[in-house]
């Protein structure tokens, strides 16, 4: 199970810059993790100000 970022994202950066292997990336129109490089470590979601960033189902 990987995270995902909600559009509640207010495209701040701060989890693209916490992510230890750079799963992040900007999207069209926020930032978005790629499932296939996401190791579930949850240091994005620590920093993300607006609470964005929750676990995938």
């Amino acid at each position: 199970m990987t995270h995902v970022i909600t559009d509640e994202c207010i495209v701040c950066g701060s989890c693209e810059a916490e992510c230890p292997e750079n799963a992040i990336s900007m999207g069209e129109d926020y930032f978005e993790i790629d499932p296939s490089k996401c190791i579930d470590d949850g240091a994005c979601v620590e920093v993300c100000p607006v609470d964005a960033i929750i676990k995938e189902d």
